[in-house]
């Protein structure tokens, strides 16, 4: 006897709708393999509905006042922890996360971003006037740019959905979102959130796949696109978005080196390192995965790593041992495991290296040794549990290497000398260095890189300001 499955549905215009189309795909929980869901695969139908709800809904939106949207913004980050339960069994049906730990780590700091952004819009200002020409009066005013297309991953349904709109509705824009064809439960159920306090058109969410996405890029409606995904998506996005010009804010892939000198206390990096590397399956961008020690302490370091690795667990989501759950979806079950299996002869794996159980896309935390810069796992993003780790001798090999990759997200540097913490801050080619830790986050301080890691920032008010225009305003005095 075959469960039936939950219907999910678009949220446009105020309303929930099916696609125009009737079509659907299933949506998989990787805690089991097995389909709990259907949601919409969109389609350019669908795509012009949700188009046009937030063009009608911007000047409303754009004209209210600051005081206005912090107050909708408090509001939803109010119904979010209300609702705390609701989007935390969302989550954990999404993405098979432990549950526990999206309670903990997840739901607090969405609602504390929410926040920060609900404060940021207070902070629309400009330069004060000026007289810069005899006669005139200078002003600058910073508006809205309009129409937002935004494309959150799979790796944190919520909270990259948080990072999108958040910071583009307190600065006056509005919303046509699309989460990720696997993880839609969690966002669908945040549009039924916050449709009770937005105006309708002001957030919109529609499911569906790439095709989906390229469809809400391509369209002539929004002034900018925003895309949290891989590089191949984020270089899609940028050549779509090229045709008319939209703005385009793209956070692609990682490959965050952890540089770790002789006079660290191994024992502590080992188990932050550890932490910060396996955490979420190392789905994560910013993810601890490449770790550079220095010689002198390699062997101790790697034979720490491998015994904290082995006593790392991966399991359901309801088993409160557990550090992290599946990988998100067969094809990256696919990828990670085709990483390991292409493995060089000189690679040694220290710990795991295969798939956990027979039922979901679990895989073992491992760590992999002995390698060389130009090295596959060392060039790639596998975006798995996997940590990798180099010898080097000084600190201009490990400057070398660090930055010896194409992306420059993250990074870390890990040592008790103030000034070679320094040096390598300046040093490493990347948006963040975090030193002696790896991966801690706040609404205040800005996320995101350089090189193929892509541009524009999340958080912070740089990310708020990255979802504005500025104006210049010239009056004559006469």
């Amino acid at each position: 006897m075959s469960t039936e499955l939950r219907r999910l549905r678009n949220y446009i215009d105020g309303e929930f709708r099916d696609a125009v189309d009737g079509r659907t795909t299933e949506v998989v929980n990787p805690a089991t393999g097995e389909a709990y869901a259907t949601a919409p695969l969109s389609g350019e139908a669908d795509v012009d509905a949700a188009m046009a709800a937030a063009a009608a809904a911007f000047p409303g939106w754009r004209d209210t006042t600051p005081a206005e949207r912090q107050k909708a913004l408090l509001k939803i980050a109010d119904a979010f922890e209300e609702r705390a339960e609701e989007l935390i069994a969302a989550e954990v049906e999404n993405t098979g996360k432990p549950i526990g730990l999206t309670r903990s780590e997840e739901i607090p700091p969405m609602v504390d971003q929410i926040r920060f952004f609900a404060g940021a819009a207070r902070m629309l200002e400009g330069r004060s006037a000026g007289e810069y020409m005899e006669g005139m009066t200078s002003i600058v005013r910073r508006e809205p740019v309009g129409v937002c297309a935004q494309v959150a991953p799979w790796n944190y349904p919520m909270m990259m959905a948080v990072w999108k709109f958040a910071p583009a509705i307190a600065a006056g824009n509005t919303v046509v979102l699309k989460p990720s064809d696997t993880t839609p439960a969690s966002t669908v159920l945040m549009a039924e959130i916050m449709g009770a306090i937005l105006p309708k058109g002001v957030f919109n969410v529609i499911t569906g796949d790439r095709d989906t996405g390229r469809l809400m890029v391509e369209h002539p409606v929004p002034a900018m696109a925003s895309i949290t995904g891989s590089v191949r998506a984020g270089m899609q996005v940028a050549e779509s978005a090229s045709k008319d010009l939209k703005r385009v804010h793209l956070e692609l892939g990682g490959k965050a080196p952890v540089v770790v000198f002789e006079d660290t206390d191994i024992a502590k990096a080992v188990e932050d390192i550890s932490v910060a590397g396996f955490f979420n399956a190392g789905q994560d961008c910013t993810a601890a995965t490449r770790v550079l020690v220095q010689e002198s302490i390699h062997d101790e370091f790697v034979t720490a790593l491998a015994k904290a690795a082995a006593d790392t667990k991966t399991g359901q989501p309801d088993d409160e041992d557990v550090l992290f759950g599946p990988l998100n979806n067969p094809n990256q079950l696919k990828q990670v495991s085709g990483f390991i299996e292409r493995l060089p002869a000189h690679a040694r794996v220290e710990a795991g290296g295969k798939q956990v159980g027979d039922k979901g896309y679990f895989f073992a935390p491992t760590v992999v040794s002995g390698l060389k810069q130009d090295d596959e796992i060392i060039q790639k993003e596998v975006f798995g549990p996997v940590i990798t780790v180099q010898s080097f001798t000084d600190e201009a090999q490990a400057v070398e290497w660090a930055n010896g990759v194409e992306y420059a997200l993250a990074s870390s540097v890990w040592t008790k000398d103030h000034g070679r913490a320094m040096r390598m801050s300046k040093a490493l080619d990347f948006g963040c260095v975090w030193i002696n830790t790896h991966i801690p986050l706040v609404a205040e301080m800005p996320h995101g890189g350089f090189k193929k890691s892509g541009y524009g920032k999340d958080l912070s008010g740089y990310g708020f300001d990255d979802y504005t225009r500025i104006k210049h305003v010239m009056t004559s005095l006469d």
